[in-house]
């Protein structure tokens, strides 16, 4: 399916995609807006995509719980969320996500630039690719460090503490955390916690989109002693975050370098397919059309 936005990355110009997380449910900066069903061969998404400019760059966004933070974490359809955003051109990927800290200086307000995760969630679907169209990328470097360089810059002109680097430990919830595997956490050496960026960056990788995740500190999980996760806690902090969010992606828009160079995430699926050609399943390849038509031709 052909977007307004999908005509590639030859021409060297930015299509941000941005996946909006708890809080962050629009992108009001935008300009020459209009509202997008996109349909995916992987199911339903979490709604329609958003396009518009801001500062004259190219911005797709969708709400990874959907409009009125209706879609649990373990219910959000991520293929079809990357593979729509995908369809519609966008060139990277900024995930921007409320997250709870495991470190006293990670404080609730500042933002974290996630740089490596570790994966806890469960029931998932990970990949794009299955039987029939075996597929291993690598994910080493799970983050694109010059996006995520330039959101942590963007999110510091919008008045935020930001650490740049950070482990992401995604967890399956919905429940938070125990008090004891708060503090397990802590000596894997995760510094944040979250539900929902995995299977988001693995499949953002599959589909060759650099992707960087910009996490908003909304408390410190329940590794403190007598200190716990509440509700009501998290969504005032969030709130303060959110309007924070929003002015991070107008700041990114206008220090964006005016040519977007090629990165090597763009060609993360080259020699990353083990089936011969002669033995791939023609229907995952056709599902595949948008995320891998690059190499599968």
């Amino acid at each position: 399916m052909r977007t307004p936005l999908s005509e590639g990355r030859s021409g060297g110009a930015w299509r941000i995609g941005v996946i909006g997380g708890s809080g962050l449910y629009d992108l009001t900066a935008l300009d020459d807006v209009q509202v997008i069903d996109v349909a995916s061969p992987f199911g339903t998404p979490s709604g329609p995509v958003t396009l518009g400019t801001i500062a004259g760059v190219q911005f797709a966004f969708l709400p990874r719980h959907g409009a009125g933070h209706r879609i649990a974490p373990e219910a959000i359809n991520y293929r079809a969320n990357i593979d729509v955003l995908k369809r519609c051109g966008v060139t990277d990927l900024l995930a921007i996500s409320a997250i709870g800290s495991l470190r006293e200086e990670y404080a609730p307000g500042s933002f974290v630039a996630v740089d490596q995760f570790i994966d806890r969630t469960t029931g998932r679907v990970g990949s794009f690719f299955g039987e029939g169209l075996v597929t291993h990328v690598s994910l080493a470097d799970p983050v694109c460090p010059r996006l995520s360089a330039l959101a942590a810059s963007a999110a510091e002109r919008a008045g935020k503490t930001v650490h740049r680097g950070g482990c992401y430990l995604a967890m399956q919830g919905p429940q938070f955390s125990t008090r004891a595997e708060s503090r397990m956490y802590r000596q894997w050496g995760a510094d944040v916690i979250g539900m929902t960026a995995m299977p988001e960056a693995r499949l953002a990788r599959e589909a060759e989109l650099p992707y960087a995740l910009l996490g908003m500190v909304t408390d410190y999980d329940s590794w403190r002693e007598g200190e716990h996760v509440e509700v009501e806690d998290v969504l005032k902090v969030m709130h303060a975050n959110s309007s924070a969010a929003r002015e991070t992606v107008t700041h990114l828009a206008a220090q964006l370098p005016s040519t977007r160079e090629a990165s090597p995430i763009d060609t993360a699926l080259d020699g990353a397919i083990m089936t011969a050609a002669p033995l791939r399943d023609p229907a995952l390849a056709a599902r595949l059309d948008a995320i891998a038509g690059r190499v599968l031709g």
